[in-house]
């Protein structure tokens, strides 16, 4: 029987609660669990009725979802797994749940072909082959790289609400130079994921300009109820990521774009055409000796110099030359790290 977002949300927060032995559960301490769950993933302040969480437990100690949950009760107050790795996360998945799964990639394949679904072929391969993983239990075929250390993933929903609602949030963020985190308000345009690292765009009260956030750096998040969506017209996110790589863009310094040469050497000319820096490179010129002089036309910032710097000795920057200079120092401040 296929299950409700919120009542899956609920089984895992029920689960998490009970996998952690080192605190003792009564039912009350599973609904107020259950209610802050529910009330940071839907925005919505409400208390899950004490009748709701005993039909979850019920379900879930049942065949009726595939848990078979050992979920016991001790000194007639307190809830516990009496299988300490226990996990309804170890179960397997349902046929009904395989089935629906397997018409989801269906739609998604059939929707890739088109212009506004293009590069949805590795997330349709991905999930074709775990659902035929799982189902014939065997070892996948595709793995994706993965950190499974990686903070703020769990704001990716709530944002992802926000941004679809136009609803601002209270965000509490702290940058790797602050001392203290600080606490603002936050209109949140859109969601990118660069290099195994999540980032949200928008702009805070005091902000001239849209801004980035990484979503790892976010110590707390809720709805802000009293808060006006800030609108910005001129954001749109073709234009703005288009001359980009990464997610670095501070207007009046680092948003123009700049052509960018660099030369390569022939072992590393394959790799860089057949993985471009970005959409805009192109050949300006091949040499006998099997190197290349390549062009993008990009704006400036950190993250251009690190895909670059990659290279290391494989390539040399031509123009403009402030990144000539820029490189140059970067590379020699190493080499200096090595010679003492």
């Amino acid at each position: 029987m296929p299950v409700n977002k919120n009542a899956l949300l609920r089984y895992k927060t029920i689960d998490n609660c009970l996998r952690n032995t080192g605190r003792r559960w009564t039912l009350d301490n599973l609904i107020d669990a259950c209610s802050d769950a529910l009330n940071e993933f839907t925005g919505k302040d409400e208390l899950v009725s004490k009748r709701t969480i005993q039909l979850d437990i019920q379900k879930m100690r049942s065949d009726e979802l595939g848990y078979n949950a050992p979920i016991e009760v001790y000194d007639n107050k307190y809830y516990r797994y009496s299988e300490p790795n226990y996990s309804i996360t170890n179960t397997p998945v349902s046929e009904s749940d395989l089935k629906q799964m397997r018409e989801a990639v269906g739609v998604l394949k059939q929707l890739s072909g088109f212009s506004g679904f293009s590069g949805m072929e590795d997330v349709v391969g991905r999930l074709e082959d775990h659902i035929s993983s799982v189902r014939h239990e065997r070892k996948p075929a595709i793995w994706f790289e993965s950190n499974e250390r990686l903070k703020g993933l769990n704001f990716i929903t709530p944002l992802y609400k926000a941004i679809i609602a136009k609803q601002p949030v209270i965000l509490t963020y702290q940058s790797f130079k602050s001392l203290l985190p600080n606490t603002h308000a936050f209109s949140p345009y859109i969601l990118k994921e660069y290099r195994n690292r999540w980032f949200v765009f928008g702009r805070g009260p005091r902000d001239k300009y849209v801004v980035n956030l990484a979503l790892d750096r976010i110590v707390d998040l809720r709805a802000a109820a009293d808060e006006s969506f800030m609108e910005d017209s001129s954001f749109d996110p073709e234009t703005y990521f288009k001359d980009m790589i990464g997610v670095t863009k501070i207007p009046g310094t680092m948003d123009r774009e700049t052509e960018v040469r660099f030369w390569a050497s022939a072992p590393q000319v394959p790799y860089i055409e057949t993985k471009p820096l970005h959409r805009s490179q192109m050949v300006i010129e091949r040499n006998e000796d099997g190197s290349a002089i390549f062009q993008i036309t990009v704006c400036l910032n950190y993250e251009l110099e690190k895909s670059l710097l990659e290279f290391a000795e494989g390539i040399k920057v031509l123009k403009p030359k402030s990144l000539v200079s820029k490189i140059h120092r970067r590379l020699k401040s190493a080499c200096l790290m090595y010679e003492h």
